[in-house]
């Protein structure tokens, strides 16, 4: 019996891949060009849609989204950015896991959740340029487009 239940978790999970992966966390607003990038796949980042580890949320010149992870970490992307969600753990009942993310391009409002609290180490944000360890903050990153060589 235990064969056949695990072949099916095996099947279930190829079939449907969205819906084994863990849920890091919602959309909570989206204004504009917002999308999610999840592999070769590109939606809409509509208010309550999910947003899994591996994802990007991409918004255009009119564009911003609101993210609210699961530990209450919020993130608020400006237009013409780029993040890419890394890495996302957490256990709801000690507090402790794991952010790390990526802005590659524009803005990001940042409001630190359990996570920064309960595991200072296990929050990062990365630039180009730049890696931030968080420890139960609020603050913003910037990132200029890149100058280009003559």
């Amino acid at each position: 019996m235990s064969r056949n239940l695990l072949l099916a978790s095996l099947l279930f999970s190829i079939a449907f891949p969205a819906l084994s992966q863990t849920e890091a966390g919602t959309i909570k607003i989206s204004r504009g060009d917002a999308r999610i990038v999840r592999g070769a796949d590109t939606l809409p980042a509509a208010v309550g849609s999910s947003v899994f580890v591996s994802d990007s949320l991409v918004t255009g010149t009119d564009g911003a989204v609101g993210l609210t992870l699961r530990d209450n970490t919020r993130l608020t992307a400006g237009p013409d950015t780029t993040l890419d969600l890394n890495t996302f753990n957490f256990d709801t009942t000690t507090h402790v896991g794991e952010v790390d993310a990526s802005v590659t391009r524009g803005s990001l409002s940042v409001i630190s959740g359990k996570i920064a609290k309960a595991s200072p180490n296990g929050v990062k944000f990365n630039t180009p340029t730049v890696t931030l360890g968080v420890r139960g903050t609020e603050f913003i990153i910037e990132v200029d487009a890149p100058v280009e060589e003559q």
